[in-house]
């Protein structure tokens, strides 16, 4: 049984899931299969109940694994991961069809709901699992309860930056049923944070309005992602966003305060179930938007790329001169976009469309609550560049190399060579993770040209400019910042921006909040001081 649940990865059925980079070895092998059991059985899912961070550290191997890490940096990475992560601990009871719903939100109960979803997926397959639990009307939405009552499956699977989502998003795409049960008890003990943008309207209306074929869109002409962004741009209830460092704290302003608006945007994004190609194409207009969020608008031509450690889990870029600001958020929008084609592959038109809408729903909440950067985009294309180059430790081109051997691309031909290298001997759990995305991003998407037919229609000013490079040019930015400076911090997500794009702008910070980073630097001191 434990070979079913924890089988070597692999790569997704889904033609635009990632496949593996060359490197993966039986050691390898071996050891992300280790590791993927041993986080299961040690771990809780959060490293401070109060805050609530994530538990990264098979996101973050499982990356280095299919990029084709050796063992021993795999095995670093995982042990930098299991230094501030605290153990898993007995639920107060067991978790049944009868009372799944009494404890949902409460981490109490987190090996309880594991121990109910390992049974679930043993019983009923990942399709059949999520199908039921995630995106049923049931599992959210039940007659005759208040809304603090609901369920509400789905909203808690966008909660806490996605990362549920991610989670059983890693199983489907390398075939780990036990992280699909993992992920699923994960949803069950979030919180529920989007309630006005993730609404039972999504459940109670019908096809017909949800792919807005009315007086809206008399003739279904495709709404495209970028168009939505264009909108919200331009509308003044967004103008005075508050400026807020705390994750938590901007979620749930902009949630609060504008989760009607952003519903109305998201009901006018199209989309046709009746179009087998609708799910793919769909997919394509989300990674582009999250990446124009995160690399165009963490850019500026007289700043330095912001980070943004919000909008890179759902992409992040950096480049010191051009003036890019890191944020991770913007990290996580990139990095969750690589698992849409896996969920989408085993999931029914309905639950597609709820769950893509769900998806964009959260990540234009984040990047609005961020303080929606505008996007440069004629400044960018003709600002940044396509291949980081050489660096100094590179060795000489040879004598008959091409194009000549006084070229720059003699000695770093392929970019992602490079940018790759770069990422997987980096302790940061997210750094892989974004570089790995935005290289499946360019294998997909590098080959589109300025100026294609679906683009033209879009209203967002300098559109027509994006091509297939901006992937390259998102992972150049995003890795600068490690070129740039020798001293950058690297642990504990240092690397990251999080000051945001206020008017009245935050001051940058190196990390998680003080309390949480104090609480980790004062279990490793005490940890190096054990015999």
């Amino acid at each position: 049984m434990l070979q079913v649940l924890f089988p070597a990865p692999s790569s997704s059925r889904s033609e635009l899931a990632p496949r593996t980079w060359p490197g993966i070895t039986p050691q390898s092998t071996a050891t992300i299969q280790n590791i993927v059991k041993d986080s299961q059985e040690r771990w809780h899912l959060f490293f401070d109940r109060d805050y609530r961070p994530h538990n990264h550290s098979v996101h973050y191997t499982l990356a280095l694994w299919a990029l084709g890490a050796d063992d021993e940096i795999i095995k670093a990475a995982y042990e930098i991961e299991c230094e501030y992560l605290i153990p898993r601990f007995k639920s107060p009871g067991s978790i049944t069809t009868e009372n799944f719903n009494e404890h949902l939100g409460d981490d109490e109960y987190y090996s309880s709901y594991l121990d109910f979803f390992t049974e679930i997926v043993k019983k009923q397959g990942t399709s059949e699992a999520l199908e039921e639990y995630i995106f049923s009307q049931k599992a959210n939405f039940m007659d005759g309860k208040e809304d603090k009552e609901q369920p509400g499956m789905l909203d808690r699977c966008m909660d806490g930056i996605i990362h549920s989502m991610i989670h059983i998003g890693n199983g489907l795409e390398f075939g780990v049923p036990a992280l699909v049960a993992e992920g699923l008890a994960w949803t069950a003990v979030h919180f529920k944070s989007s309630t006005a943008v993730i609404s039972a309207s999504l459940w109670n209306a019908s096809p017909t309005a949800l792919d807005t074929t009315t007086s809206e869109n008399p003739q279904h002409v495709n709404t495209h992602a970028l168009t939505i962004l264009a909108r919200i741009l331009k509308d003044p209830r967004f103008d005075d966003i508050p400026a807020a460092e705390d994750y938590s704290v901007v979620y749930a302003n902009i949630n609060d305060k504008y989760g009607d608006v952003v519903s109305e945007y998201v009901r006018t994004w199209t989309f046709d179930q009746k179009n087998p190609q609708e799910a793919e194409r769909k997919i394509e207009e989300l990674i582009f938007a999250n990446t124009v969020i995160y690399a165009i608008g963490g850019w500026s031509k007289d700043k330095a790329f912001n980070t943004d450690f919000f909008q890179c889990v759902i992409l992040s870029c950096s480049i010191q001169n051009n003036s890019l600001i890191k944020d991770e958020c913007s990290v996580h929008l990139v990095t969750s976009s690589l698992f849409l084609a896996p969920f989408c592959a085993i999931l029914k038109p309905v639950s597609q469309e709820l769950f893509l809408r769900s998806f964009f729903a959260v990540g234009l909440t984040w990047w609005i609550g961020r303080g929606r950067p505008g996007f440069d985009i004629e400044g960018f294309v003709a600002g940044t560049s396509t291949n980081p180059g050489p660096v100094p430790s590179f060795p000489p081109a040879h004598r008959d190399a091409l194009p000549k051997p006084s070229s720059p691309l003699s000695r770093n031909p392929n970019p992602w060579f490079q940018l790759v290298q770069d990422a997987l001997t980096v302790p940061d759990e997210h750094f892989p993770k974004a570089i790995r995305a935005l290289a499946h991003f360019s294998e997909i998407y590098g080959g589109r040209k300025a100026g294609q037919e679906d683009f033209g229609n879009i209203e967002l000013p300098g559109a027509d400019l994006i091509d297939g490079t901006l992937f390259v040019r998102a992972a150049v930015l995003n890795n600068s910042k490690l070129r740039d400076d020798q001293n950058v911090g690297l642990r504990m997500t240092a690397y990251w921006d999080r000051q945001g794009f206020y008017r009245d702008a935050l001051p940058a910070s190196s990390g998680l909040p003080a309390n949480v980073v104090s609480k980790m630097q004062n279990e490793r001191k005490e940890d190096e001081g054990r015999p």
